[in-house]
């Protein structure tokens, strides 16, 4: 499925608008990772192990958007917004959201 934040795509034209589609993931971060993270925040450098929850939190996000999408019979998904919010407690947990529009090309 083609998903793209621009709100056309160059070639296509949109038949049809499906409505708003929606994927979250909420992803808490354990207790080593915000050790680790911790100490990189004081010496410097890139926190590996939150890169990759937040790339989970996305691909998760992602895959929501492109199901709903398809049960709606739509060929893609345009203008697509990602936020990222840090939740919880203390900031504990970590969310992405992905929203998009629905829509088939016509044919």
């Amino acid at each position: 499925m083609l998903m793209t934040t621009t709100q056309s795509v160059e070639g296509k034209q949109i038949a049809d608008y499906k409505g708003i589609v929606c994927g979250e993931a909420i992803l808490g971060a354990n207790i080593f990772k915000d050790i680790f993270g911790a100490i990189r925040d004081i010496v410097g450098g890139r926190s590996g192990a939150y890169e990759e929850e937040m790339a989970k939190a996305r691909q998760i996000a992602f895959k929501e958007v492109e199901e709903q999408a398809m049960s709606m019979g739509a060929d893609a998904v345009v203008g697509i917004d990602i936020d990222y919010e840090v939740v919880g407690a203390n900031g504990g947990m970590m969310m992405v959201s992905v929203s998009g529009t629905a829509v088939t090309f016509a044919r």
